[in-house]
């Protein structure tokens, strides 16, 4: 029995994550009218919700664990604040940029019950308080005019941080990556990314000149020299992505961004013959199985559960992703894969996908350079994070380690993340709110020319169509003829 429910419930999360997933692009068509596409967004959160509820449902008939009703019905709580909060206090936010944020939120829920129940709950634990700290974040983003004034703070901040990590961190997989505060471990490199897109968006906003390029290239390398020497080399490339994209968007040089590219690939071949575990993931992408027992054992199960799980996928809890290492982490991807089936997976690449057309849709039709320049930036940062992600699972580039933002395991990348979107969302308020003025003021513009033509109409039918001094002077000048 519980097979069979197993079996058929695979083929309705597809199908409705398959329809949400539609919905995301469906309502971006420029033939959409508001009320349409308000009536899109309403759909979604039905598909979130049946496709929360039948998950939940598999994963209790499966383990008999009563203790899974009662989380389940914490997230469902948790999501319904999320989206009232959201209606009550943001009105004019982004509906699908909420939307996506909670379904990723959900499908990472889900797939972390499946392969680890407790880290499921600390998962959960962890984004309460973070939306909870986050909330606030789109108002202040929307007031705070002076963030834009604080170019060397953010520079000062992150070089620093970093450095401590550099000296202090603790070493994993070979990098040093976070240090524990009261017994928790915070990898920093994840809100100094943010901090580092400021940063660079000060500067760019402050001049594009040449010596303005130089300091700010002087200060954005100082961040990924510091990364590169403690072996964090995902997020090295992550910082130095985000930075060439801005300084090309800012300056408008193809050969700014040409050149950096260039020394980018250098940098990567200097990095292949210094660093031993840079040479280790080369290898393993290039021929997994050929060094199955040692490098290439994680990328080898990567591959094998994709390839079992095919276009539907075994239903959860009958595939064996505990096989891959740090399977909650970087390879979360290849679980959903397997359990999930490659038609949820590509699905879920497309709402990513969705997420980052949200943030460069919000990026192009803002004005102001600096919050133009964050959105970039901010954007650049996802959508890079999930190609890396992503990319390393199916062997399409080398693993470089970092997790699939909202659905893998993770308290700082989730955090980052969160403020990643709420950020967006304050931008997006922003340009609402900037248009909405732009409006008011054609209005007002409008009825001043109204009242000035009522005004002329109102003249000349007292005076024959002129004023006293009209009809005089007018007298004037047909004498002169």
């Amino acid at each position: 029995m519980v097979h069979l429910i197993t079996e058929l419930s695979k083929y309705t999360m597809i199908i409705l994550f398959a329809l949400y997933t539609y919905q995301c692009f469906s309502s971006l068509k420029r033939s959409v009218d508001k009320e349409e596409q308000a009536e899109k967004y309403r759909s979604q959160v039905v598909y979130m919700y049946l496709f929360h509820l039948n998950a939940y449902a598999v994963l209790f008939a499966s383990t008999l664990n009563t203790e899974i009703i009662k989380f389940y019905a914490m997230q469902v709580v948790f999501f319904a604040v999320v989206q009232i909060c959201y209606a009550i206090f943001y009105k004019r936010v982004s509906k699908l940029v909420v939307n996506n944020m909670c379904m990723l939120l959900c499908i990472g829920f889900v797939m972390l019950t499946r392969l680890s129940y407790e880290h499921a709950v600390k998962q959960f634990q962890i984004a309460v308080i973070a939306m909870a700290l986050t909330m606030l974040i789109p108002y202040f983003i929307s007031k705070w005019e002076f963030l834009r004034n604080l170019t060397w703070v953010y520079a000062l901040a992150g070089i620093t941080m970093l450095g401590v990590v550099a000296v202090l961190g603790a070493v994993s997989h070979g990098a040093k990556l976070s240090f524990s505060v009261a017994g928790i471990s915070v990898q920093p490199s994840e809100f100094i990314k943010i901090i580092f897109v400021f940063f660079v968006a000060s500067m760019f906003y402050e001049s594009t000149e040449f010596m303005q390029v130089v300091k700010a290239t002087v200060v954005a390398g100082l961040h990924v020299i510091i990364l590169v020497l403690s072996k964090d080399l995902g997020a090295g490339l992550i910082f130095f992505i985000a930075y060439m994209v801005m300084l090309y968007v800012a300056t408008r040089k193809l050969y700014y961004f040409a050149g950096g590219l260039l020394c980018g690939a250098a940098a990567s071949v200097v990095a292949y013959f210094l660093f031993n575990h840079v040479r280790v993931r080369v290898v393993a992408w290039q021929d997994p199985l050929a060094v199955f027992e040692r490098e290439g054992n994680q990328v080898s199960n990567s591959l094998f559960a994709i390839g079992t799980g095919g276009w539907f996928g075994m239903g959860l809890n009958q595939g064996m992703p505990n096989k891959i290492p740090e399977v909650k982490q970087d390879f979360i991807f290849s679980a959903i894969s397997e359990e999930l089936g490659g038609i949820f997976a590509i699905c879920l690449i497309l709402v990513c996908v969705s997420c980052f057309l949200m943030f460069l849709n919000i990026a192009m039709q803002i004005k102001d350079v600096f919050y133009k320049l964050v959105a970039l930036g901010l954007g650049t940062l996802y959508g890079f994070q999930v190609l890396l992600s992503v990319g390393g699972d199916i062997k399409f580039i080398p693993s470089t380690g970092v997790t699939l933002p909202l659905v893998s395991y993770g308290g700082s990348s989730l955090l980052s993340t969160l403020i990643i979107f709420a950020v967006i969302q304050g931008l997006y308020l922003l340009r609402e709110r900037t248009e909405q003025e732009k409006e008011a003021q054609r209005i007002k513009e409008t009825s001043k020319k109204s009242s000035g033509k009522n005004d002329k109409k109102r003249r000349k039918r007292k005076g024959g169509g002129l004023s006293h001094e009209e009809n005089i002077h007018g007298t004037k000048v047909k004498n002169l003829d």
